[in-house]
């Protein structure tokens, strides 16, 4: 068992009895009147100082110290009597002499015990949720005994036998016996009326296998050995069959599929602590329901302290499975102050970069089956743009679609993009969308088709966020392709001379085509900011352009999905002079400048392009405009056939 301050003067004689220090005594009052929600963790801490015990020997042993009862099995034993009331739990360890059973019982530290009970005072909370904090250890037993009786024989010859025993009120008795006892140490539990459970075999070994499964000393109750699971982490890699991992994953996760991927590594210095990550196969969250499910399972020294554990993943990388254990964080650390410990954040931090390394060579030495990672979780993944700390593995494990993929499935990285930029090009250029199909119809692409520069497919409405938030990769700015400076966009030469050209507009049609474009602002209102001539559109009559800063078409649509007010945005409308369209409404235009027919193609325009950037609130206006001018082209179509 752990060592601590002295709890009590040294005695004088061979039995006496004592008294607890006033502060402990106060600890015990809490333990003992208090209720809790989790008083199952008293076995937990016996069973763990039973295995530093047998650890402790074993450590004598290989020194070559003589030591009693060599051939006694380094083991731990829990037996119970249900009608008794009784609990008992033994080791064969290294035991302890009546000196060392003095000081050795609890792990209260002067300062700990004192700001324990100040915290309990002041917030006035369940013990429970912080008896770890500082280190209560065997006296979390009085949280279910009305006394307790401590046999224990030294590992030493010449060492008696000592009997420790107290109600937890006040006092405590030790004495020295004459009965032969083995090397090691019994604790029997005398349980409360209302922990009759803790005297039930199932309840027993349910514990057990919860906190205690991976000892690496065996755990019997009666005859029946409990802990059966290898600690597998523990182990080293070489030493591991993939039908070993398969079964951990698949007892740890209830997965039926094999693990995609196993992250498995024993780290020994600065900090010594073990790994074994799985990497499912398949996203099982479909629906976002199941977002707090996750975490790895911690261990100190084989023993479970907390059961998934959050703060050892950022929840992008919620979906890893696994345990991680470790030798230096102390044995009853609690969830309240594992975020203050400096060992733990540093593993914290390792084990994030492990993972993101990991994932990085996968998807530089085998790129397909890195793609099978990110069709399934990538949802999730991408929320990591904010691990500014991580941020440059991050980035290199992104995949997006882009304009040069032959159909939807194929992804690049970023990394894949910088290498077919042309020369000169600092940017690159992106563009949001529903589908691929959506975004490929989007008028903005035309200067970008013309110039063959790649353009990236964002589809998740997540993945503006994480563009904004990172901006850049490497030295290259990323750019939306409705804010990009189109002359940095005219510097790069056309892919080919158009075939077909459009007849140059004369002075005459270029003053009307001027007068035209204020008819179409004072038409359309304060519904946009200008009406320009375009110098981007090759295919299209006309787009919406976001003036500098303002917010994205896709992040509005976002906003209204989340049912948040976005006001009105408005746009500039650009309008391309040589689309036969615009060429017709100029002509229109100039026989009757308020023709009607012109307000109705303005309006239909400015609608469709709203509808394209999936930004209309109300289609309603848009299909009256068209049915108006479908009718009108029937009849146009009539006339020109002489059909009666």
């Amino acid at each position: 068992m752990s060592s601590a301050e002295t709890t009590a003067k040294k005695p004088v004689n061979k039995s006496g009895k004592y008294n607890f220090k006033a502060e402990v005594k106060q600890l015990l009052d809490i333990l003992v009147h208090s209720l809790y929600t989790s008083r199952e963790i008293f076995l937990r801490e016996l069973i763990s100082n039973a295995s530093d015990a047998l650890d402790k020997l074993r450590f004598e042993s290989t020194k070559g110290t003589d030591f009693i009862d060599k051939k006694a099995a380094l083991e731990i034993r829990v037996s119970f009597d249900e009608k008794k009331n009784t609990l008992t739990i033994s080791d064969t360890g290294i035991g302890m002499n009546k000196e060392e059973l003095m000081q050795n019982i609890g792990t209260i530290a002067k300062s700990g015990s004192a700001e324990f009970l100040k915290q309990i005072t002041e917030s006035k909370k369940d013990a429970n949720n912080i008896i770890g904090k500082f280190g209560v250890g065997f006296y979390s037993v009085f949280m279910v005994a009305k006394e307790v009786i401590i046999k224990t024989r030294s590992f030493r010859k010449e060492d008696a036998a000592v009997e420790w025993n107290s109600n937890g009120l006040g006092t405590y008795q030790i004495k020295v016996v004459d009965e032969k006892l083995g090397r090691g140490t019994t604790i029997e539990i005398h349980l409360k009326e209302d922990a009759k459970e803790f005297a039930e075999k199932y309840r027993i070994e349910s514990v057990i296998k919860k906190h205690s499964n991976f000892i690496q000393f065996p755990i019997y109750i009666d005859k029946e050995k409990i802990n059966t699971m290898t600690a597998l982490w523990r182990e080293r890699k070489s030493s591991v069959k993939p039908k070993q991992y398969n079964e951990f994953y698949k007892s740890l996760t209830y997965d039926n599929d094999e693990p995609w991927e196993i992250i498995h590594s024993n780290v020994d210095a600065p900090i010594q602590y073990d790994t074994l990550l799985f990497i499912p196969q398949k996203n099982t969250d479909f629906f976002g329901f199941n977002r707090e499910n996750y975490g790895l399972d911690l261990y100190v020294r084989r023993v479970l302290i907390q059961h998934q554990n959050k703060e050892l993943l950022p929840e992008y990388l919620s979906f890893v499975k696994g345990v991680v254990d470790s030798e230096d964080l102390p044995l009853n650390i609690s969830r309240e102050t594992l975020q203050e410990n400096v060992v733990f954040n540093k593993i914290a931090s390792n084990v994030t970069i492990q993972i993101l390394n990991h994932l990085n060579k996968i998807a530089e030495k085998k790129p397909e089956q890195y793609v099978e990672f990110w069709k399934e979780h990538n949802r999730v993944f991408k929320m990591g743009y904010m691990d500014f700390a991580n941020q440059e593995k991050y980035l290199k494990l992104l995949r997006f679609n882009s304009s040069s993929s032959k159909d939807d499935k194929e992804l690049i990285s970023f990394e894949d993009y910088t290498k077919k930029m042309k020369e000169d090009q600092r940017e690159i250029y992106y563009v949001i969308g529903n589908s691929r199909d959506s975004v490929e119809v989007d008028p903005h692409l035309e200067i970008f088709r013309s110039k063959g520069l790649e353009v990236l497919y964002l589809f998740d409405p997540i993945d503006e966020f994480v563009i904004n938030s990172v901006r850049k990769y490497k030295d290259f700015d990323l750019k939306s392709v409705d804010t990009v400076d189109l002359e940095k966009i005219n510097k790069f030469k056309d892919l080919e001379e158009k075939k077909e050209k459009t007849e140059e507009l004369s002075k005459d049609d270029e003053k009307h085509f001027d007068s035209l474009l204020a008819r179409i602002k004072k038409i359309l209102g304060d519904k946009v900011t200008e009406v320009r001539e375009s110098k981007r559109l090759s295919g299209s009559p006309s787009l919406l352009v976001n003036p500098d800063d303002a917010m994205s078409s896709q992040m509005q649509k976002i906003m209204r999905m989340t049912n948040q007010q976005v006001g009105n945005q408005k746009k500039i409308l650009e309008i391309n002079k040589n689309h036969a369209l615009i060429r017709n409404l100029l002509k229109a235009f100039k026989v009757n400048s308020n023709d009607d027919y012109i307000t109705n193609v303005v309006e239909n325009m400015f609608e469709s392009a709203l509808l394209l950037e999936g930004n209309l609130v109300d289609p309603h206006q848009l299909v009256s405009n068209v049915n108006k001018l479908l009718v009108n082209s029937s009849e146009w179509y009539l006339k020109a056939k002489d059909i009666k």
